[in-house]
């Protein structure tokens, strides 16, 4: 909206005011990473054995590399293929959900069931307070799926049974994106737009980081998956005291015709920001406010861009898009198990490739293009993972430390890989859908590929039917949804779309080999020859 930004930029855009939400969103970061990595932590399955007929001495000294479902061979009090009592080699002593409940071999099914729980609860969160933000503001909001947020891991420290445990982590799941995103469009909106892009992108890559990071050593200090949750849910209780200092979305309460509290919201920014803004400047920004919303005609729904043809295969990739990179960046992010190494380790080392992803996407994705930086994170990131699974299939009972040095680097590097596509998509996306139908697609987009995550935990459980598979399944996707971006037209220095119209001509003469670069070159090389004949014919 042309107007906000005018005004704003009267009461400041980037001042006191906006370092102070840069700041709160850099929290937010921190603790929604915390948040969304706890279904992850909590799960982790430390070495177990059958421990029936062994003294608690005896069974901790003949305790096996890998993990057995089955009672050890020289058991001889066991006569069947069943065991009752299991024992565990705990990572560093900290005791996870998993081994706390012993639901691992025949109940194993439970954890992932409870996991995926926490995915249909993001599916539902997003759709029901993504609805509800556009009725009561995104500041309320926030707060409220903060709370939740908090309130679902509390819970879950008393859900020691299938039902409670799956009802609490849907409850948790709930709050996932909403918790983040809403803070994300409040300072989007209230930030100078030429900042945007940096600013945000670097309060999530170095504070996002630094709680994905944290997240394991914090469980590690505590010792237990109960204290994880508690520490991980109390600072939460901050959130609600950003109602007092952020203000409300100023394009949201003019969408609402709230014109009042709009100008309170720009007064109090400008105030903090040490700014004098005569009052005429506010009365000419409602006016102009008024004469733009009456003249603004009924937009389309998301059904409409399923009604023509290239819309409508645009929008699918989109879907299938997100589905796949949602999915790919779950999983292989939660995939740091069998590899050899501590998983507490191997969560660390991945997570250090948020920051590089987003400086990456900063330094790259406007010199190449938003088809190109897709197409081949999701290509790379597809090829290192499948290059871990072989690994994996080839590999001896006994792992070398050669062998476990390069798993874990290919498990990085797919790990940067799909980071890099994840965030990329959400610009993509942002960008191609017709600016009539932006908001719901984008919704719809972003929901999808949370939905598909559902398959996340499926996926990483078909580990124990073949070590090699999680990676197989992953890396074909990768490949498939690479495929599938080449499709897709470019919109780097572009028109975007405005219109439904609009979307369905962009990109018309676009092939799939057709990228941003590519034609720049074209372009700088045909000048150059135009150059050339024009100096010759003047030397003729």
């Amino acid at each position: 909206m042309l107007e906000v930004d005018k005004i704003l930029e009267k009461c400041g855009d980037f001042h006191r005011m906006q370092w102070i939400m840069l700041l709160l969103f850099c929290l937010i970061n921190l603790l929604s990473a915390m948040h969304y990595y706890s279904q992850t932590i909590i799960s982790f399955v430390p070495t177990y054995w059958c421990a029936d007929g062994l003294a608690a001495d005896e069974s901790r000294r003949v305790a096996p590399a890998k993990s057995s479902c089955l009672p050890l061979n020289y058991n001889r009090n066991s006569s069947t293929d069943t065991c009752e009592i299991y024992n565990y080699d705990l990572y560093m002593g900290y005791e996870s959900y998993t081994s706390d409940m012993s639901w691992i071999c025949d109940q194993a099914w439970k954890l992932t069931l409870g996991q995926s729980m926490f995915f249909v609860g993001s599916v539902i969160g997003t759709l029901s307070l993504g609805y509800l933000a556009d009725i009561v503001g995104r500041l309320p909001i926030l707060v409220v799926a903060n709370v939740i947020a908090m309130l679902g891991n509390l819970l879950t420290i008393w859900g020691t049974n299938l039902i409670l445990f799956c009802t609490f982590r849907l409850i948790s799941g709930f709050a996932t994106d909403s918790n983040f995103v809403m803070m994300y469009i409040l300072v989007m909106e209230y930030l100078r737009p030429s900042l945007r892009t940096i600013g945000l992108s670097l309060c999530i890559g170095l504070f996002y980081c630094l709680g994905s990071m944290l997240a394991p050593w914090l469980a590690i200090l505590v010792q237990s998956w109960r204290g994880f949750l508690l520490c991980t849910s109390l600072p939460l209780l901050l959130v609600p005291l950003f109602y007092f200092i952020v203000p409300e979305s100023v394009q949201w309460l003019i969408s609402k015709q709230k014109y009042d509290q709009a100008v309170a919201c720009l007064k109090r920014v400008a105030q903090i920001n040490g700014r004098q803004v005569i009052e005429s400047h506010f009365e000419e920004f409602i006016e102009e406010c008024k004469f733009s919303q009456q003249h603004t005609k009924c937009t389309p729904n998301l059904l409409d861009l399923f009604k023509t043809s290239r819309l409508r295969r645009h929008t699918l990739i989109l879907f299938f898009k997100s589905m796949v990179i949602t999915l790919c960046y779950d999983a292989v992010s939660r995939n740091v198990q069998g590899l050899g190494i501590s998983p507490f380790v191997m969560f660390s080392l991945s997570a250090t490739t948020i920051l590089p992803a987003c400086l990456l996407l900063i330094a790259l994705q406007d010199r190449i293009g938003r088809k190109a930086m897709a197409s081949i994170s999701l290509l790379l990131s597809g090829l290192f993972i499948s290059v871990t699974g072989c690994i994996l299939f080839t590999a001896t009972t006994k792992t070398s430390e050669k062998t476990t040095i390069l798993l874990v680097s290919l498990s990085v590097i797919g790990r940067f890989g799909v980071t890099v596509a994840y965030n990329s998509g959400a610009q993509y996306a942002t960008e191609l859908i017709p600016t009539c139908v932006r908001g719901q697609g984008v919704a719809a987009v972003h929901v999808a590929g949370y939905a598909f995550t559902f398959f996340s935990a499926f996926i990483l459980y078909t580990r124990s039917i073949f070590p090699p598979l999680p990676e197989v399944i992953l890396g074909v996707i990768s490949f498939l949804g690479a495929g599938l971006c080449l499709l897709l037209p470019e919109t780097l220095n572009r028109t975007l779309p405005t219109s439904l119209e609009d979307g369905e001509n962009f990109g018309k003469n676009d092939r799939w080999f057709t990228f941003s670069f590519i034609e720049r070159r074209s372009q700088s090389a045909t000048t150059l020859q135009s150059n050339s004949g024009m100096e010759s014919t003047l030397h003729f």
